[in-house]
């Protein structure tokens, strides 16, 4: 891992109609727009779903991370997130994020090590530390 700090830069450009292209150095050119909820198209990543993807994202990494440093057999993971967006004193803002992970781990593994290391992954995943939102977990462990 490189020294704190880490930085990272994005860049958006808008005109009055159409898609947000947003991009960085190396990386390939998403594009996004409101959501249906703010009248958007409904059919591009908007900042919402972008800042749940993160959430999620973030972490099934730290779990890949955690389970590697661990040396814990697993298979697979699927993590599914939902944001909650509210008005909260006139300021609309992320409430709460649920995530639901369903890890897959061979015959035979500890699977109550598995549902620790996935507890341990949410508390670890930088970018819901630096959120003011509630989080939720539920986790779900098959072997097999």
């Amino acid at each position: 891992m490189h020294p704190f700090p880490h930085h990272y830069a994005v860049n958006a450009a808008v005109r009055p109609v159409g898609d947000v292209p947003l991009s960085t150095d190396g990386v390939r050119i998403i594009e996004s727009a409101p959501p249906k909820e703010f009248d958007g198209p409904g059919n591009q990543w908007s900042p919402e779903g972008l800042l749940t993807a993160a959430v999620a994202d973030c972490f099934v990494l730290s779990f890949r991370a955690i389970a590697a440093a661990s040396k814990f057999p697993w298979v697979s993971l699927e993590a599914r997130t939902q944001g909650t967006l509210d008005r909260i004193d006139g300021k609309m803002r992320f409430t709460r994020f649920d995530t639901h992970a369903k890890l897959h781990v061979p015959e035979g593994a500890d699977i109550e090590r598995g549902k620790k290391l996935l507890e341990k992954a949410e508390l670890a995943c930088l970018v819901a530390n630096s959120l003011n939102s509630e989080r939720h977990l539920t986790v779900e462990v098959a072997a097999g």
